[in-house]
C-alpha cells in the first residue's frame, strides 16, 4: 500500500524534526553565556585566560606577541542531522576589552551529540586585526593555524606557525561529538 503523504512533505517534515531537535539539544547544554551583561563576558574571558595560562603555559607567549586576541570562554555546539555552535565572547587588545562578538555556526551532514568549549584567537599582525574588526561579519577559514588541537593536547609551534597571521586555540572541551573545529564559524561584533 502507497502512502498518501508526498515525498516532498516528508522531507519538510523530517527537516523541521531535525531542527528542533538540534534546537533542543542546544538548549539543553545550558550555555551560560546567554547573558547580554558585559561585566559577566568579561569575567568569563578572565577565567578562561586564566585557565589557558594554566594548562598550556605556551600560550602566555603566543598572548604577549600578539596584536590582539579574540577570547569566547565558551561555546555550545550540538547537532542531530543538522547542527549550530552559539557563543558570546571579547576582543582584548593590550589587556583592555575593545568589543564584544558573538559566534555562530551551522552545518549539514552526518552529525550527532553536544559538547562545549573554549577558544581564543590569537591576532599575530596589525593587519590581521584590524581586518577583523573592519569585518561586518568575519569567518573563520580552513587556513586557520591551531596551536591546540581539538583535544587540547599542545601541538609544536615552530617559526612558520608564528608567522601565521591568526592562530587559534581550542580547549576544555565537554561532551560527545566529533572534535571542535573553526572553520565556517562567523564572528559579529556585539553590543552587551
Amino acid at each position: 500500500m502507497m502512502s498518501s503523504t508526498p515525498p516532498n512533505r516528508l522531507t519538510r517534515r523530517a527537516f523541521a524534526l531535525s531542527g528542533l531537535a538540534a534546537a533542543g539539544v542546544t538548549a539543553a547544554c545550558g550555555n551560560g553565556v546567554g547573558s547580554n551583561n558585559a561585566a559577566k563576558i568579561d569575567a568569563r574571558v578572565d577565567a578562561t585566560l586564566n585557565q589557558m595560562y594554566g594548562q598550556y603555559p605556551n600560550t602566555l607567549t603566543l598572548a604577549e606577541k600578539s596584536t590582539g586576541m579574540l577570547v569566547m570562554p565558551l561555546v555550545t555546539e550540538a547537532g542531530f542531522g543538522f547542527g549550530g555552535a552559539f557563543g558570546r565572547g571579547a576582543l582584548r587588545v593590550n589587556g583592555v576589552t575593545v568589543d564584544y562578538y558573538s559566534t555562530v555556526k551551522g552545518s549539514a551532514g552526518f552529525q550527532i551529540g553536544a559538547q562545549q568549549y573554549a577558544h581564543v584567537l590569537f591576532f599575530m599582525t596589525d593587519d590581521a586585526l584590524a581586518g577583523f574588526r573592519r569585518s561586518s561579519g568575519w569567518a573563520a577559514g580552513a587556513d586557520l593555524v591551531y596551536v591546540l588541537n581539538d583535544q587540547g593536547d599542545a601541538m609544536a609551534t615552530d617559526t612558520n606557525t608564528l608567522r601565521s597571521p591568526i592562530l587559534a586555540a581550542v580547549f576544555g572541551q565537554a561532551g560527545i561529538y566529533a572534535g571542535a573545529s573553526l572553520e565556517g564559524t562567523k564572528y559579529t561584533r556585539i553590543i552587551p
